[in-house]
């Protein structure tokens, strides 16, 4: 996945330089605009491979948990550098809204294909990845912002074209920043799910609650928390309540239980206090929880 990042990022600046130059020529503020998103887009590509690079490094001795949460601070610090460019493109489309400039249609036609020639590639090498990691999802998530783009200005160019409406660049640029506003949204409250240590995206906690009480061995859960380390790396930790056991059978219960949290619902890194159903002080189960 750096490999792929690498090669995107390439191939982004190449269509930061080209949309600058032709925005100024073609006097389309869409254009510029879109070059601004890119170059957020850009900066997305960059900061998913610094996420992709240090979530990778081991745990050492301060960072004990490693280095997971490095892609999902990248993935929000550009989020809300997305928020900040919106507001500006907004801004401008306004001005050229109220002060109208004529436009080279047919150069922001030709930009516009390639930019999105150069956006499917790009959402096509991230498509592996975008599943299992905010930070690329992140990146991919303002690839296909930037596609909608794309084709909002080729729409554009061709109602300019045929209506001479010099209106529309400002309109298409008011409606790309609130795309990047869109874009933006979902990563910030994903972001900050994990980094305040909400539950993780697609867990119930009831459900895993059932599933732990079905597991044979086991009277009751308690005390149960679950959160992210990173994208995609999650945590729990709870009491289960079992029968006075000696330490060989106790083993066995935690062992299924490990074994059905990876399983179904992903969960690597599990802490588990056992406590006696005849120990003073813990919960008493409601029923006689057994099963196969």
């Amino acid at each position: 996945m750096g490999r792929v990042l690498v090669w995107s990022l390439a191939l982004t600046i190449v269509l930061i330089l080209v949309e600058t130059v032709a925005g100024f020529s073609a006097h389309s503020l869409a254009l510029l605009s879109d070059a601004g998103h890119n170059f957020t887009d850009a900066l997305s590509l960059l900061l998913a491979w610094f996420g992709v690079f240090y979530s990778r490094k081991p745990p050492d001795q301060s960072k004990t948990y490693g280095y997971h949460r490095a892609g999902v601070l990248a993935a929000f610090v550009n989020a809300l550098a997305l928020l900040l460019l919106s507001g500006f493109i907004i801004y401008e489309s306004y001005e050229r809204w109220m002060n109208p400039q004529p436009v080279a249609e047919m150069v922001m036609l030709g930009v516009a294909i390639f930019g999105l020639a150069v956006n499917a590639a790009v959402m096509l090498g991230l498509q592996s990845g975008r599943k299992r990691d905010i930070n690329v999802r992140s990146a991919w998530v303002h690839m296909l912002g930037d596609a909608l783009g794309s084709i909002g200005i080729i729409i554009g160019a061709v109602v300019i074209r045929y209506t001479d409406w010099v209106r529309t660049d400002a309109v298409l640029s008011g409606l790309i920043g609130l795309l990047i506003v869109w874009t933006a949204w979902d990563i910030i409250r994903e972001a900050l799910n994990i980094l305040l240590e909400g539950l993780p995206r697609g867990i119930d906690l009831n459900d895993v609650t059932s599933a732990m009480r079905a597991v044979r061995g086991v009277l009751d859960v308690h005390d149960l928390h679950i959160w992210s380390l990173g994208s995609s790396t999650h945590a729990l930790s709870c009491h289960v309540l079992i029968q006075d056991l000696p330490p060989s059978e106790s083993a066995a219960i935690l062992g299924r239980l490990n074994k059905m949290l990876e399983r179904r619902f992903r969960i690597g890194h599990v802490t588990i206090q056992f406590e006696n159903a005849n120990c003073p002080g813990c919960p008493i189960p409601a029923g006689n929880h057994r099963h196969d």
